[in-house]
């Protein structure tokens, strides 16, 4: 295949990360074809760190997609099951459609939705049922050439994008403390909207200014970070994929959502901690999951000491 690969996931950084593998399979499947990504603009800097995709369309969700030009040779949908996501591709007029079944769209083949799989396997599924191979577990991203802001650090992340996932601030810094002690040096990371939350949080702790690292960093600055740190600490959210595709040290508080559905892959345990007390939850809450807020800073703090990388490691 020559032309356009259409690959529709309209979402946010970590789901752009558990998609890597099934964008990855595609460029090996295709390695003459222009793979576009429909995705927020903002992530176009972590695509390009995939060597998957060629561009990115900017496309802000369901709704939102304007393909111009001649239809694609393939469109491929990586953002969910329909039926919106698949009118949406419908909408290119594409040679081929690939996508999960739906019975609103019979013509459109397709595996099965399922629920009980991790969201990486889902995609790398979705894709050999078409003949494409693709590994799951291939998650990895190439290193920014800029340096870390701050390389060597203790990495802590604090927000997520819904409260169920948010652990409580007061024990982010707590733990911010504990590594800031023992020698270590913490940055706290975060959104634009985050860095109230991000400075409070740095403040309590007692780091300085320079450790407050929301809002100052790009996306490309943010994988520099993760990829030179020694250790990452957040809820979960994009930043711990960030830091399950470098490699890096992590622990990862889960509190609705399983890790098993969007965790690290099995085998890294010596390196990412993942820490859920076995209770699932409405992810959509406003309100911490009453699984996450069982999980204790002794823990924490005991699991970032287990997996810390060594200075000459980083």
């Amino acid at each position: 295949m020559t032309g356009d690969i259409l690959v529709l996931r309209a979402l946010g950084m970590g789901d752009l990360l558990v998609a890597v593998p099934a964008l990855r399979g595609l460029r090996a499947a295709f390695p003459d074809a222009r793979i576009t990504l429909a995705a927020p603009a903002a992530l176009d800097e972590l695509a390009a760190l995939t060597g998957a995709v060629d561009r990115v369309l900017p496309t802000t969700g369901l709704g939102a997609l304007r393909w111009t030009g001649a239809p694609p040779a393939l469109a491929v949908n990586l953002h969910g099951s329909g039926p919106e996501s698949v009118t949406d591709l419908l909408a290119t007029r594409p040679e081929r459609l690939l996508t999960h079944r739906h019975p609103d769209f019979p013509d459109a083949d397709g595996p099965d939705w399922r629920e009980d799989q991790h969201e990486a396997h889902r995609w790398c599924r979705l894709l050999e049922f078409a003949g494409i191979p693709a590994d799951p577990c291939d998650l990895g991203l190439a290193r920014p050439e800029l340096p870390s802001p701050a390389a060597d650090a203790v990495v802590v992340h604090p927000g997520a994008a819904f409260g169920s996932r948010r652990w409580p601030p007061r024990r982010f810094t707590e733990v911010a403390r504990e590594f800031s002690r023992a020698g270590h040096r913490v940055v706290v990371t975060g959104s634009a909207a985050e860095r109230d939350l991000a400075r409070d949080l740095a403040s309590a702790a007692g780091l300085g200014d320079d450790a407050v690292l929301a809002r100052r960093t790009g996306l490309t600055e943010l994988a520099a970070l993760v990829a030179g740190a020694r250790l990452v600490i957040s809820g979960d959210t994009g930043v711990g994929h960030l830091a399950t595709a470098y490699g890096t040290p992590s622990v990862l508080l889960f509190g609705p959502t399983p890790p098993w559905r969007w965790g690290p892959p099995p085998g890294t345990e010596d390196r990412h901690v993942v820490l859920w007390a076995g209770e699932e939850g409405d992810p959509f809450a406003g309100t911490p999951a009453a699984g996450l807020l069982r999980i204790t800073v002794d823990e924490v703090v005991a699991a970032g000491r287990k997996v810390l990388r060594p200075v000459a490691e980083v």
